[in-house]
């Protein structure tokens, strides 16, 4: 009759038997894990089951051993089962009781198998000294013969044949038990050289995660110096967008000049007698055109230069200011001289 001395909850898995590296879930989540005790045959077992499938069922032999891989990670190899069992914890505190209890277990199975090998050659002793005792009573004497005829000398036979019988059996057992052993040592054998495999592996898959996670990194850092370009960007277009609005603001200054320039014009249209006497007026006039015309030159100048380069605006501004102030003094000199057009035309 078996009882459980010991329960927890984890995640299981078993080793791929084609590969013999990686892991393969024998549970979709955490299952309920058993250590049992079977009075009867004096053995230990680990035993889970999902649902009504059972997906451990281990006995616990004196070679095996139980490795943590990892804080929350331990496995050991089963050479019946011909696979290596792992245990996924939630926590170190339970992956340490089970490993504790899995050496405790270990020892216990130990002392039994120790039991056991006693209590075998107690028997074959037992059977050697009754089978020398037949031996001799068998070649005796005749005297010892003649003293024993009767039915206590087939009474005597018959003890002897199951004393063979019983010695035949335990040859047999014997050598039974030898092979089984010899085979539990190669399958041990292969056993760890699989586990010894998984541990590369598990180093390997460390290697991988390092590699990704330094790559994760330097993604991020990329992410960051292109969110960081991307600002600047914007920057840079909101300042072009000032530029574009200062740029429509001097052409519409330009248009009001021109727009000024244009009623001078007519202004001096309006008076085309007074041309024919003041010819020292009239080239004065033509002189203040050139100048405007040169003026009109240096707006266009200015203006061209203001579309192809965006970052002279500075220099622009001050140019068109001192334009502003000639073209003013200009006007006021044309003022001036239609004042004294005007004093000239009274005097006149």
């Amino acid at each position: 009759m078996e009882q459980p001395i010991f329960t927890t909850r984890a995640h299981v898995f078993q080793i791929d038997p084609s590969t013999k590296k990686n892991w393969v879930p024998a549970s979709k989540q955490a299952v309920t894990v058993s250590y049992f005790y079977d009075v009867t045959r004096n053995s230990y077992r680990i035993i889970s089951v999902d649902g009504a499938k059972v997906i451990i069922n281990s006995t616990i032999t004196p070679n095996m051993t139980f490795t943590k891989t990892s804080q929350k990670f331990g496995q050991w190899a089963d050479s019946r089962a011909n696979t290596v069992f792992g245990l996924g914890f939630s926590s170190e505190q339970q992956l340490t009781k089970f490993a504790e209890k899995f050496q405790e277990v270990k020892e216990a199975a130990k002392l039994a198998r120790e039991k056991s090998q006693e209590k075998i050659e107690t028997s074959k002793s037992a059977c050697e000294t009754p089978s020398s005792a037949q031996a001799s009573s068998v070649n005796g004497t005749d005297d010892e013969k003649a003293s024993h005829a009767g039915p206590a000398d087939t009474h005597l036979k018959s003890e002897n044949d199951k004393l063979k019988i019983a010695l035949t059996q335990s040859a047999a057992n014997v050598k039974k038990w030898e092979i089984e052993l010899q085979t539990l040592r190669e399958s041990n054998a292969r056993l760890t050289t699989a586990l010894q495999e998984s541990a590369a592996s598990v180093e390997q898959w460390k290697r991988q995660f390092s590699i990704c996670r330094d790559e994760n990194d330097r993604l991020r850092n990329k992410i960051d110096e292109l969110e960081e370009q991307c600002g600047e960007i914007n920057r840079e277009k909101e300042k072009n967008s000032q530029l574009k609005r200062r740029i429509e603001e001097l052409e519409a200054e330009l248009r009001e000049k021109e727009t000024e320039l244009k009623d001078l014009r007519k202004q001096s249209e309006i008076i085309p007698q007074l041309m024919s006497e003041c010819e020292y007026v009239s080239e004065k006039l033509e002189a203040a055109e050139r100048d405007n015309q040169n003026l009109e030159d240096k707006v266009r100048s200015l203006k061209t230069d203001i579309e192809e380069s965006k970052y002279r605006q500075r220099h622009l501004k001050v140019e068109l200011k001192s334009f502003l102030e000639v073209l003013d003094g200009k006007i006021d000199d044309l003022h001036d001289f239609r004042r004294g057009l005007s004093k000239l035309g009274a005097d006149n």
